[in-house]
């Protein structure tokens, strides 16, 4: 699928409760994760030690933080989904966040994007988008959210 362009918020009325889009694959690189931990001050071993992660790890090797995973949303939705004529887009939040997979280094993952709802709030539209984020050649998604957003026009 590729990526999706609306005119204005208020199309996005059109494909409530549809796939609006599919992002392109994106690589989860160790320095990636090792700025995630610098960040976040999580600097466990299973995310940035890539020997001890070889060695007692399940996964053989150092996978993401969740949420990292979660944080990569955002370049994922803005990679997938633009919409013109907003004033100010505001994310209000998540709702029901999982992660069944993990997310091993070097991996390539994407997200479905799928318009939940859209309602009306003054000055503009509360949108909830439900994402799942897969990895290349895992039966399981890697993250599952409702992701709120709120777009003042």
């Amino acid at each position: 699928m590729a990526r999706r362009e609306f005119d204005s918020p208020n199309a996005l009325r059109e494909v409530v409760g549809t796939e609006v889009a599919v992002t392109d694959w994106l690589e989860v690189t160790q320095q990636q994760i090792d700025q995630f931990a610098d960040a976040t001050g999580d600097h466990q071993w299973i995310h940035v030690d890539a020997e001890r992660a070889r060695r007692e790890s399940p996964y053989g090797t150092t996978i993401a933080h969740g949420f990292l995973t979660v944080s990569l949303l955002s370049c994922l939705m803005a990679q997938a989904v633009v919409i013109r004529g907003l004033r100010l887009a505001v994310n209000y939040g998540l709702n029901r966040v999982r992660f069944p997979a993990a997310v091993p280094v070097d991996s390539l993952i994407r997200a479905h994007i799928t318009l939940q709802s859209l309602d009306e709030i003054p000055g503009g539209l509360h949108a909830v988008w439900e994402i799942t984020v897969e990895r290349e050649g895992s039966d399981k998604p890697v993250c599952a959210a409702e992701w709120l957003l709120r777009y003042y026009l």
